[in-house]
């Protein structure tokens, strides 16, 4: 289509949408036309997202960095070894971001470099030839807000706890060193680090040397990586730690955490022994890294990554024994260590792939559990994840695909859970031992290298002998999940059990009709025989037959089917089902189906399994069932079901109570309060105290302020309730608390204050006090604390703090500070704009009376200057006048 045509075209585009948009702006009519999908389709190919090119094939990256922790600044000087791979190289281009860089060297003769703000570019006086191994050596300095991360005293961190600690997925690495900052670049690498004597660190691979460097004093350790790995799994982290050892096998496990967060640190590492046998023996590869460190490190990014060999995790996985089995690195620990296969040792080649390295983390992260708590467990935690996926209005986009405007939109329940429940899906169908051969095959074929989700179903095919495609084009490259509608019956006369089966999901470009095998058993007198059958219609029947009635029907006995299913068990089978022992899964769907009948039977049948459910996941979600029901007969099963054995269920069930409003649930939380010691569950008691105004519960509150536990879990719970009461009478009691030692509150709880005292004084008549105590804490030397005051301003809703606010809005573009600080103006600014337009409407009016006074004046003095010019009564008429016809009558016709 020609220009003109297209101009033709999108001038009749504005009309058209001006006419049916009437009465909205030029602007809101543009944007629609830019929303609009013909004119910006979601596959355009540029929004589409690939692999960069490589030129060159890096081979080896050394860093030799001194931190300089008094100014977070780190200088440097990166040696990278590399060759041309199909043509001769005349430059090299890096990744570097605001890179100060004081020098550069090479092999080959230099023409000249420049350092833009992303990029540091060396151009060569000849051209490398193809093959030809070269290096350069940058010596540089950077202070770097993204990549390397400081925590210092200067910055609010406790006193012998200064640490540092590098994060380099997606694409972070760029901004303490320049190099090739993608995931299909793999080289080997070493980190040369030099810190002040007491100070270690912990790096990729091994341990070359620790040795004090006689002429600056600083302990030099030198860490080589042997083996190829992406340049995002790089790791340095260094300060004071302690740490605890374990072994396995020949491999030396270490766990390390700020010196202040030792006396938890078991509580997590204790299992990381017994997972790297059974992920060896599960994944049949062995663990492929010289050895396995784990370190915790204050306001982490994320809650774990994997690099290399040395994985580095929250500090808010530690937790205290008090905690029973509530609180559990296991699951965190498990995914961190299962990357160490899937994404260290095989990496995906670009992050359209992401699954390839986190639905496999996260899916082995499952097994484990299966392997250490049983079968039930896993079946549980596949359960929980099945009901997020299936309750996601996101789940019609691709787990593969390639049109995302950021790599961070990749990291969503899509590449974690779904992937995951994929994993099992593929798992199910192949069988155990066939699955595990592909794995094996998998990793082996790819060792030390990049894979597409291809790869995978390659090994798949050839393996099982089988096609593929239609699995991975349903699962992965296709959103969704099968939405069933099941009905069964039976006819007496045929002996036939019908069971139709219904796809009532939506199927669109996006969301592919399925076509899945599916298991159904059916349970008699006799026992239980399972049929397979292959669901491959959008609604189709199937008919089984048998010699009498099944007593039972069950569909995807096993749980291998990702899919909401539909299936209403007449009373005499949901009996069937809530009696079969050794179906957790059963008993959890029969649980939902009680829960919406609402009977009192239902209920009594709740209680029962409450209190007698072998598993107590069964026990979960009976208790989440009688706060649904919410009928009196269903607070007493609650309040009659409080001691259970198992903490996760104890607190479970008060939290359900906790959903009544009920003398009788108010003083159940007095009695946990005094009898419980799991502080968990004393902090859910304490949270269900909000809804009560009553003196004791202040007294309560306040005295839960101050009360000493790990990470100040008591007093945050009692922090929460205040804020849920609405009392403005907190806070000067929460303000007194918050100005105890900076360290006396944690990150979360002191920004958990904030936000509360600016919510309760958000109706305030005077803000003067709570508006000064926030903006004494808008230049926090903690980022979180810095950034909820801000935010807190906002909520509190005092204008006089817009000229503090705006002083951050001049900050760095996209930095979090000007982003919290433009929405906090822009919440104030709103919040105010009712006033400004009752004021500005008040000045109008009083401008249209001055107005209309001055015409009333011009009108009165050209009425006086009219009739002046009038003739007097006594005038004479001329006779030359003619007399004036009077109108005529009107007619009705004319009314």
């Amino acid at each position: 289509m020609n220009k003109s045509l297209n101009l033709l075209l999108l001038a009749g585009l504005v009309g058209f949408f001006s006419a049916a948009c009437r009465g909205e702006s030029e602007t809101a009519v543009l944007e629609c036309l830019k929303s609009a999908s013909f004119l910006a389709p979601a596959e355009a190919p540029d929004n589409r997202k690939y692999a960069p090119d490589r030129e060159v094939d890096l081979l080896h990256l050394a860093l030799d960095v001194t931190p300089d922790f008094l100014q977070r600044k780190v200088e440097g000087k990166a040696t990278l070894r590399f060759k041309p791979i199909v043509k001769p190289a005349w430059e090299v281009k890096l990744d570097g971001a605001d890179l100060a860089v004081l020098s550069v060297t090479a092999t080959e003769k230099i023409l000249g470099y420049q350092a833009t703000a992303e990029k540091v570019i060396i151009t060569f006086a000849e051209a490398i030839p193809v093959g030809r191994e070269a290096s350069v050596t940058i010596s540089y300095s950077a202070e770097p807000k993204m990549g390397l991360y400081f925590r210092t005293p200067e910055m609010g961190y406790k006193e012998g706890d200064t640490h540092l600690f590098s994060q380099g997925e997606q694409t972070e690495a760029r901004n303490w060193y320049p190099c090739f900052d993608s995931p299909n670049e793999m080289a080997t690498s070493e980190i040369t680090c030099r810190l002040p004597a007491g100070m270690t660190s912990i790096s990729n691979g091994r341990l070359v040397s620790e040795e004090k460097d006689a002429a600056t004093g600083l302990t030099v350790f030198h860490w080589l990586q042997e083996k190829p790995h992406a340049n995002y799994l790089v790791s340095l982290v260094a300060g004071y730690f302690k740490k605890i050892e374990d072994k396995y096998k020949e491999v030396p496990l270490a766990f390390y955490t700020p010196p202040s967060e030792i006396k938890e640190a078991i509580n997590s590492f204790r299992d990381t022994k017994d997972m790297m046998g059974f992920f060896e023996e599960e994944i049949g590869v062995a663990y492929p890294w010289p050895k396995y460190d784990q370190t915790c490190v204050n306001d982490f990014v994320a809650g774990g990554m994997e690099n290399t060999s040395c994985t580095t995790l929250t500090d808010f996985t530690l937790f205290a024994e008090a905690s029973e089995n509530i609180q559990s690195s296991e699951g965190l620990v498990a995914h961190e260590l299962a990357h160490q296969w899937f994404g260290d040792l095989v990496t995906c080649k670009d992050w359209s792939h992401t699954w390839l390295n986190e639905s496999f983390a996260t899916y082995y992260e499952t097994l484990y559990n299966g392997h250490k708590n049983g079968r039930d467990a896993m079946l549980y935690e596949l359960y929980g994840r099945a009901r997020q996926i299936t309750g996601n209005s996101n789940d019609e986009k691709a787990i593969v695909r390639r049109t995302y405007d950021s790599s961070s939109e990749m990291f969503s329940f899509l590449s974690y859970p779904k992937g995951g429940w994929v994993l099992h899906i593929l798992r199910s169908e192949l069988g155990e031992e066939l699955y595990r051969k592909c794995i094996k095959t998998y990793l082996e074929r790819h060792r030390h290298g990049n894979v597409v989700t291809d790869d995978l179903r390659a090994v798949v095919e050839e393996l099982s002998g089988n096609s593929h495609d239609q699995f991975f084009e349903q699962w992965l490259y296709h959103g969704g999940h099968p939405e069933l509608e099941v009905n069964y019956n039976w006819d007496e006369r045929t002996r036939l059990a019908r069971v139709a089966i219904k796809q009532v999901h939506n199927i669109s470009e996006s969301v592919l009709l399925f076509n899945l095998p599916l298991t159904i058993r059916f349970k008699g007198k006799s026992g239980a025989v399972d049929r397979l059958i292959q669901v491959t219609q959008k609604e189709e029947a199937f008919y089984f037959p048998f010699d009498e009635a099944p007593q039972l029907v069950r569909v995807d006995p096993e749980y291998t089917l990702l899919a909401k299913i539909t299936f209403k068990l007449p009373n005499a089978m949901l009996s069937e089902q809530l009696a079969e022992k050794k179906d957790a899964i059963g008993r959890l769907i029969a649980v939902e189906q009680l829960a919406d009948k609402k009977d009192k039977e239902a209920v009594a049948k709740l209680k029962g399994l409450l209190n007698d459910d072998g598993f107590y996941g069964v026990r979960i979600e009976a208790a989440r069932a009688l706060r649904s029901i919410h009928s009196d007969e269903a607070l007493e099963a609650l309040l009659a079901s409080t001691k259970q054995p198992d903490a996760r269920v104890r607190r479970t069930v008060q939290s359900d109570i906790a959903g009544f409003y009920n003398e009788t649930a108010y003083k159940a939380a007095l009695e946990t309060l005094q009898a419980e010691k799991n502080p968990e569950i004393v902090s859910t008691a304490l949270g269900s105290l909000s809804a009560y105004a009553k003196p004791e519960v202040r007294e309560t509150l306040l005295r839960f302020l101050h009360t000493e536990s790990f990470r100040n879990e008591l007093a945050d719970a009692a922090i929460g309730a205040m804020r849920a009461q609405d009392d403005p009478a907190y806070i000067p009691p929460l303000m007194e608390a918050l100005k105890l030692p900076t360290m006396a509150y944690p990150n979360r709880g002191l920004t958990q204050g904030l936000g509360a005292i600016a919510y309760l004084a958000r109706n305030e008549e005077k803000k003067d006090a709570v508006r000064e105590f926030l903006v004494s804490h808008v230049n926090a030397k903690r980022r979180r604390v810095q950034l909820a005051a801000i935010s807190a301003l906002g909520r509190l809703g005092d204008p006089q703090a817009i000229p503090v606010l705006e002083k951050f809005t001049t900050a760095a573009k996209e930095s979090p500070e000007r982003t919290a600080a433009e929405k906090a103006v822009a919440d104030l600014r709103a919040a105010r704009k009712p006033v400004d337009e009752f004021v500005n409407l008040r000045r109008e009016i009083l401008d249209w009376q001055k107005e209309n006074r001055a015409l009333k004046k011009e009108f009165e003095a050209l009425k006086k200057e009219i009739e002046a010019k009038q003739p007097t009564p006594s005038a004479k008429p001329n006779l030359g006048d003619k007399p004036k016809k009077k109108p005529p009558l009107a007619s009705p016709r004319n009314q």
